[in-house]
């Protein structure tokens, strides 16, 4: 399966701090898809990652997906229904653990115009932060499995790092 496969409108999904906004990035540059980031949909701007309203959210989301074509990361189960109906590919990343929170704490302390940031926003290492990824995460796992496995979109699964630089090298994608 290649990115081309997966067609206009690209969902990216997986745990915490896997590497969903560069990916999306990315594959926006090469392919001319407009990146969504939910995270800055459902954050209020400004904050310290302060969540909006969840209607208002949901609102931002939907409208999002009348686009024609873009690259959506992040999870939100509860909208992904209507994501899943209108994407026409979905990539899985199952960053493990520990590289999970290597990457979060790398990114709030020394990444500061990291991709995927809150607008007016300061990134820091925060204790429910590091639980959700240590402790929520693993519930997370299970239920993206199941979902990739009942899914009939085409879709992509990278779980290790060896993956990763593959899938960026075969799709002529850059960080």
């Amino acid at each position: 399966m290649t990115l081309d496969d997966l067609g206009p409108r690209i969902c990216i999904m997986g745990p915490s701090n896997s590497g969903k906004s560069t990916l999306a990035v990315a594959i926006s540059k090469a392919r001319g898809l407009t990146p969504i980031h939910l995270d800055l949909l459902f954050h209020l701007p400004n904050t310290d990652w302060q969540p909006r309203p969840r209607d208002e959210f949901i609102a931002l989301h939907d409208a999002a997906l009348g686009d024609a074509s873009w690259v959506m990361e992040g999870n939100y189960s509860w909208c992904l229904p209507q994501r899943l109906a209108r994407a026409t590919g979905l990539i899985l990343l199952d960053t493990s653990t520990p590289a999970s929170l290597l990457r979060y704490v790398r990114r709030s302390w020394f990444e500061r115009a990291r991709l995927g940031s809150l607008e007016g926003g300061q990134d820091s290492v925060k204790w429910n932060m590091i639980r959700h990824i240590t402790v929520t995460t693993r519930a997370n796992r299970r239920r993206y499995k199941e979902m990739f496995e009942r899914i009939s979109l085409p879709q992509i699964k990278l779980s290790t790092s060896r993956e990763f630089a593959r899938f960026y090298h075969v799709e002529g994608l850059h960080r």
